[in-house]
């Protein structure tokens, strides 16, 4: 990462922000929550367009890496951002409803939307204040800890939601050709591209899965050196 006290401001700023924004996120799905005492609806209605503007303004973090001011490169980010980005705005978004148990349901009312987007939010409430606290060289060891470790389970919980809500949603883009206009320029329709979509994604998915392990090795044997020298001092 680079050293200007510039770019580390920038990035400290940039993460501080959108962790501030996923924990209003969730802070308004659990809410709404209680306050309708089911997870059936009202996460999307609560938090859907602020998740959706955070989401979107994720693709600085393919820049990032694009310049060289963090050391992810860009390929990591722009597949994350990418799937997710598809994900909630071009499903979850524009669909009207997915079918389940022979009858329709919106899909912004699914379980499986709640279930997703709580993941989403721990999931970078834990990330993002890692990355910010990083870039001031003042990381705890417990968050470092906390965030090579808690994607074990986050991670593919928020899969599973996303590749259920895509793969119910299927019915309702074959039968209103949705994006027509816009596939019309390519051999295949969005049906076709969002059955590639669900076969690729989780092999796409678990390579990013592995390689966090392996970053999860690296990164906790250098923080608990580090923090071992701390209370040693």
């Amino acid at each position: 990462m680079s050293s200007s006290p510039f770019v580390k401001s920038y990035l400290f700023a940039y993460n501080f922000l959108q962790a501030s924004s996923w924990t209003i996120s969730l802070l308004s799905i659990v809410s709404s929550v209680l306050s309708n005492k089911t997870i059936n609806g009202g996460a999307y209605s609560a938090a859907g367009y602020l998740i959706s503007v955070i989401q979107a303004a994720a693709v600085l973090e393919v820049l990032h890496g694009a310049i060289g001011i963090v050391p992810s490169g860009f390929l990591s980010p722009l597949m994350q951002w990418s799937g997710r980005t598809h994900f909630i705005l071009a499903i979850v978004g524009q669909i009207n409803e997915v079918f389940t148990l022979g009858s329709a349901l919106l899909v912004q009312d699914s379980p499986w939307l709640a279930i997703t987007l709580v993941a989403w939010c721990i999931g970078e409430m834990i990330r993002y204040p890692h990355y910010a606290l990083t870039c001031l060289g003042r990381c705890p060891y417990w968050l470092t800890y906390l965030r090579y470790t808690g994607f074990i389970i986050i991670y593919p919980t928020g899969l599973v939601g996303e590749l259920l809500i895509m793969y119910k949603a299927l019915p309702h883009v074959k039968e209103r050709n949705l994006y027509a206009n816009f596939f019309s320029v390519f051999p295949f329709s969005y049906y076709q591209f969002l059955l590639a979509v669900l076969l690729v994604y989780p092999f796409l998915w678990l390579k990013l899965y592995l390689q966090l392990f392996k970053q999860r090795k690296s990164k906790l044997g250098k923080a608990e050196k580090h923090h071992g020298k701390r209370k040693r001092m």
